[in-house]
């Protein structure tokens, strides 16, 4: 396969052990369709029909009426839209494409909802019943920015985004003074005891996981404080073995 933007694609002749490879115009690599335009409309096309496909299997559950209609948007976010969305980090997203997938959202809604087309209910009306707005292509657009290292995103619907705002940050633990152990395992031995000064990069005690010996170092010039485990104790992942002042 050639990609080139020329409308006809170039031909190229590839032999292995004099025998011609066929040239193609898209193929599924990593189940991805690239195409030999070089464009993901293909790709976003079969996304969108492998969604619609999924969400029918879930059909008894997404338009069970006597299942809050929130609970019902949670599994399409858990397991609709990851389908429809993979790879969508490196999307071409053209104003065609935006209203298919806009289109797509919709059409999850409104069989979500029971509402058939004759009813004829705009899109407006449909997203106020489901106390919905639109967020697909939004979505999708921060996790490019994402891809692309711009700043980090996190997603989250807008009511979990209102009750952001009253929740306290929490405080990151200093842990320049604590010695932790960075696994599960048994000491074999603790060279500190309580008063003693330890250097920067000193070994404080050794741990052995996995039949493999690791050295403990302090991460700063400290007196020891207190030490909570004594050669032979087990420790779990995160246990604080050493505490400097």
């Amino acid at each position: 396969m050639v990609i080139s933007r020329k409308q006809e694609s170039p031909k190229c002749d590839i032999f292995i052990n004099k025998v011609k490879l066929k040239q193609t115009e898209k193929f599924k690599y990593l189940g991805t369709i690239i195409s030999n335009d070089g464009k993901t409309n293909r790709e976003i096309s079969a996304r969108t029909a492998q969604a619609k496909i999924n969400f029918q299997k879930m059909k008894t559950i997404l338009t069970n009426k006597h299942i809050s209609i929130e609970t019902r948007k949670r599994a399409l976010q858990c397991y609709i839209e990851p389908v429809l969305m993979y790879g969508c980090d490196v999307w071409t997203i053209s104003k065609q494409i935006q209203n298919k997938l806009e289109a797509t959202e919709m059409w999850f809604l409104r069989r979500m909802l029971r509402i058939p087309w004759t009813a004829k209910k705009t899109n407006e009306r449909v997203l106020n019943e489901a106390n919905e707005r639109r967020s697909l292509v939004r979505t999708i657009r921060k996790c490019q920015a994402t891809f692309l290292g711009h700043y980090p995103v996190q997603v989250m619907s807008e009511k979990a985004y209102d009750l952001s705002q009253f929740m306290l940050e929490k405080k990151e633990l200093d842990t320049t003074a604590l010695v932790m152990a960075p696994m599960p395992g048994v000491l074999k031995s603790v060279s500190v005891a309580v008063g003693d000064m330890v250097a920067e990069h000193q070994e404080v005690c050794v741990l052995e996981a996995m039949k493999m010996q690791n050295s403990l170092v302090s991460a700063k010039v400290a007196k020891v404080k207190k030490v909570h485990y004594k050669t032979g104790d087990t420790v779990n992942e995160g246990d604080v073995i050493v505490e400097l002042e």
